[in-house]
């Protein structure tokens, strides 16, 4: 195995492009992180620019004004209410094939389905991992499916809704040593060995290095080539399609196709009774990285597929774009969260029981704090001696909270409905009262119309998954 300084030019263009895909998605992962941040209730920290040119967050704008920054999440609510809905009309009413109802229970697939739904709802993608692993009992090895955090995944710009523009594809993992060992080192000890002298001879100076090379100061992208903790070993899995030449055989007297390397060509011409044709074949190559740039290893795709281990939907890829359905509503949720804000203030602005006590008017031997005791009171007597204008003490209350911001919350939620497409039929509400069942069943059929295009795409990444888990 080479070090780092005899990293073949190949390697380093597969660990410069798998860099490229990711450092490209940063702008997904930024909107991901502020769609994920308002769905779960931080809803306050987006920037904006006041008019003195000086750049804040809208929550220390509002701080700033007196006011104190109110949020009413919206969005968690509809988000539960479609993974409710996935969970009742699609994964209880579902039975699995009997080849994929074992790998189903053992991995738990409804629970994790419910969460990539949810990871599908907010960041408009969804990522699955079907790979392979020994059984602890030393039998056969068993698939295994796992959610795949957006963070940590990396993928060539696509345009097709299927992914068969994909060409590179791969995932950051963080793993202790001895998970890195299992992975790469093969049974080897002498390579383990290798690997694990690479981690621990001046790694961080090596990685800037490595950064440094690949056109990054190391500081810019540390997620890329860095561990979330300092107790992991980051490696880097790349997975890519590559071409290569092949000999196309043809067996007459048995009819039989198959492709060989073309290094087989002498061989086979041996043989006599054979028809052999060149041609052009792809497949998926695999290789793992250390964030040293060293090639850690390097072998084609060991599943009967033939592919990558990862199933991936991203939605709607109009334009390669992705618009999650969260982002959709954020305006709406904000313009709520100002207007509850608004009537708070106003609220807390508004004069409330004030008292206006004429000074000439205050009783003998009393003082103000007397006064005050016995206003609060609510059985208090106060002795009061009018001077002869007639003044006299006056309490004052003032609402000036009816300017109609309650209805533009009313409106703005109703928006919300209607951009969504989660009406309250879908929630369990009907405005139809008194009607019959069969009309409330046809108002849910109807909003669940709204959200089809939702589920139907889902729908289609989950059997993208099952196809890898039944040839897995």
């Amino acid at each position: 195995m080479q070090s780092n300084h005899n990293t073949s030019q190949e390697s380093t263009s597969v660990l410069q492009a798998a860099f490229k895909a990711w450092n490209n998605a940063s702008l997904l992962r930024a909107a991901r992180l502020r769609n994920k941040r308002f769905t779960y209730g931080d809803q306050w920290d987006d920037l904006i620019v006041t008019p003195s040119g000086k750049v804040m967050t809208e929550k220390e704008r509002y701080f700033n004004d007196g006011s104190i920054p109110m949020s009413n999440n919206l969005i968690r609510q509809l988000v539960k209410t479609i993974v409710g809905r996935f969970r009742t009309q699609y994964l209880h009413e579902e039975t699995p094939d009997t080849p994929l109802a074992e790998a189903y229970d053992n991995n738990q697939v409804a629970e994790l389905d419910s969460r990539a739904l949810e990871e599908f709802l907010i960041g408009g993608c969804c990522v699955q991992r079907v790979d392979r692993v020994a059984s602890t009992a030393g039998g056969d090895a068993v698939p295994v499916v796992e959610n795949v955090n957006i963070n940590h995944f990396f993928v060539n710009a696509l345009s097709d809704p299927l992914g068969r523009d994909c060409e590179i594809v791969g995932q950051l993992h963080d793993l202790s040593l001895a998970a890195l060992l299992k992975r790469v080192a093969c049974g080897s000890r002498r390579k383990a060995e290798w690997v694990r002298q690479l981690y621990s001879d001046n790694a961080e100076a090596r990685m800037m290095a490595t950064a440094a090379a690949l056109g990054e100061d190391g500081h810019s992208a540390l997620n890329f080539w860095t561990p979330a903790s300092e107790d992991k070993c980051r490696a880097i899995e790349v997975w890519t399609l590559e071409s290569e030449e092949v000999v196309v055989s043809h067996d007459r007297d048995s009819a039989r196709v198959d492709v060989h390397p073309l290094s087989a060509m002498r061989r086979l011409r041996r043989q006599g009774n054979l028809d052999l044709s060149w041609d052009v074949a792809t497949a998926w190559h695999c290789r793992w990285f250390s964030p040293m740039g060293d090639e850690l290893a390097h072998y084609k795709s060991p599943f009967p597929h033939g592919l990558h281990p990862f199933a991936l939907k991203f939605y709607p890829l109009t334009d390669g774009e992705v618009h999650s359905f969260v982002e959709d509503i954020i305006d709406q949720q904000k313009y709520v969260n100002r207007l509850i804000t608004l009537i708070d203030h106003i609220m807390m602005a508004s004069a409330k029981g004030v008292l206006l006590f004429p000074q000439n008017a205050l009783p003998d031997n009393f003082t103000w704090e007397d006064l005050r005791t016995v206003w609060s009171r609510c059985n208090g007597i106060l002795p009061y001696a009018p001077t002869f204008n007639g003044e006299k003490p006056e309490q004052i209350s003032v609402n000036n909270t009816n300017i109609g911001a309650y209805e533009m919350v009313q409106l703005q939620m109703k928006l919300l409905e209607e951009i969504s497409g989660v009406s309250g039929a879908l929630r369990g509400k009907s405005d139809s009262r008194g009607n019959s069942a069969s009309l409330y069943r046809s108002e849910t059929e109807n909003a669940v119309i709204a959200l089809t295009d939702v589920f139907d795409t889902f729908n289609a990444f989950r059997r993208m998954r099952d196809r890898l888990l039944l040839h897995t």
